[in-house]
């Protein structure tokens, strides 16, 4: 198991600090947080809640002058466009961003070591070049930083949850290389779903249960599912074109991507127009069907006789989004909270506290839709541990140490 409670003591500050993601991991290392800042003030009142320690506002306001000395940098900044900066290099090319926020503060202050998380698309954002601006900054103010960004996502140490994100490591330089980070996802390890469900004991099963309208919907999109006769579609299914060409319309004037897909839902519809036609009168019969909830993502592969109730769903602006039961989907800052199909029930705020690997004992918002809002914008508290692990304390690191299974103490 391991140790939560290390002997080796030092001051972090936390930056863009959300509800403590970061401070949850470099706490249980020994860290003392000595400095948080964040604009979002529901993110302050939970932060002060469960850590006592009030964030400031603005980070662009604050003096790097007046923040307090520390060891470690954490942050999981926002990505404004870098893509201004041409071909310029230097600090100038960060300025106008909250990243400059970043280099500011550590040129002054010059800590030992930085951690830096943002989403996936950090990697290849305009064709690298905000890769490469960030990369370029952090060495002209004197740090180590591993060559490419890294991509990780928690289902690679069991826990069920895809959510790629990048993580920057920093090293200052009289301190050494920032060693290489290659750890591979254990393809042979499987995420456990019931290590992260509440009981039904300990949830409001009126609260969080689907309601019958919601049930009649995703009901007639199982029957759909296990009434055509040909491959479940890998396409977006859109209700709305589920009928014959109109050879009126012309579909070169549509951009290509949904020329293509409107000719896919054509060809399914050819191939069951049936059992399509019959089905369409039912569908439409139901009152909320229609907008996003008219159209269907499916997304869990090929099954032999599907059922919808035993995958994990979400409501998204494209459509119903239909998951295999493997792990759960990225949890996003707005609200499209998961849906448990075998239970026809929402995921509880505490069930993705869980999945964002905070303990039990952290202290929820009072309002699900904001602690919904919070856990989809924090970090994966053991996914940060592992890389704090790594990086500051190299000789405990053991990856496999870090596998829910276990580590679960929910």
């Amino acid at each position: 198991m391991l140790d939560m409670e290390s002997s080796s003591k030092f001051r972090f500050i936390d930056l863009f600090c959300g509800i403590g993601g970061f401070h949850q991991a470099l706490s249980s290392l020994g860290g003392e947080c000595v400095f948080a800042s964040d604009i979002d003030k529901e993110c302050q009142k939970t932060y002060f809640d469960n850590y006592d320690i009030a964030p400031v506002g603005d980070i662009t306001q604050v003096d790097e002058k007046t923040i307090p000395e520390f060891d470690v940098l954490c942050g999981g900044f926002p990505c404004q466009s870098f893509s201004k900066a041409g071909n310029r290099r230097g600090i100038e090319d960060a300025r106008g961003t909250l990243f400059f926020d970043i280099l500011r503060i550590a040129k002054h202050h010059q800590p030992k070591f930085m951690i830096l998380e943002n989403v996936r698309n950090l990697a290849s954002h305009d064709s690298g070049q905000t890769w490469k601006i960030i990369h370029e900054n952090l060495l002209e103010i004197g740090y180590s930083v591993s060559e490419e960004p890294i991509i990780f996502s928690p289902h690679f140490i069991g826990i069920p949850q895809h959510r790629e994100r990048v993580f920057i490591l920093c090293k200052r330089k009289d301190l050494g290389e920032v060693p290489f980070f290659n750890l591979q996802p254990n393809k042979a390890l499987k995420c456990n779903l019931d290590l992260i469900l509440q009981d039904a004991s300990e949830i409001d099963s009126e609260k969080y249960a689907l309601k019958p309208d919601l049930i009649a919907l995703i009901d007639i999109w199982n029957e759909f599912i296990q009434g055509i006769t040909t491959p479940l579609p890998g396409f977006p299914v859109w209700s709305d074109r589920l009928r014959a060409l109109d050879f009126n319309e012309n579909l070169e004037l549509l951009p290509k991507w949904k020329k293509n897909f409107i000719i896919k839902n054509n060809d399914l519809y050819e191939k069951n127009r049936e059992f399509i036609d019959t089905w369409l009168i039912k569908a439409t019969n139901l009152e909320n069907f229609k907008g996003s909830k008219s159209m269907l993502e499916w997304q869990a592969g090929k099954i032999e006789n599907p059922n919808i109730w035993d995958t994990i769903m979400q409501l998204r602006p494209s459509g119903l989004r239909v998951k295999s039961p493997t792990y759960f989907p990225a949890l996003v800052a707005i609200t499209q909270t998961s849906i448990l199909g075998n239970k026809k029930r929402f995921m509880t705020p505490r069930e993705c506290a869980r999945i964002q690997s905070f303990p039990d004992s952290f202290k929820l918002h009072s309002k699900d839709s904001t602690a919904y809002k919070q856990f989809g914008n924090s970090v994966n508290v053991k996914v940060v541990l592992l890389f704090a692990t790594f990086l500051l304390q190299p000789e405990t690191f053991d990856p496999s140490e870090f596998h829910l299974e276990k580590t679960s103490s929910y």
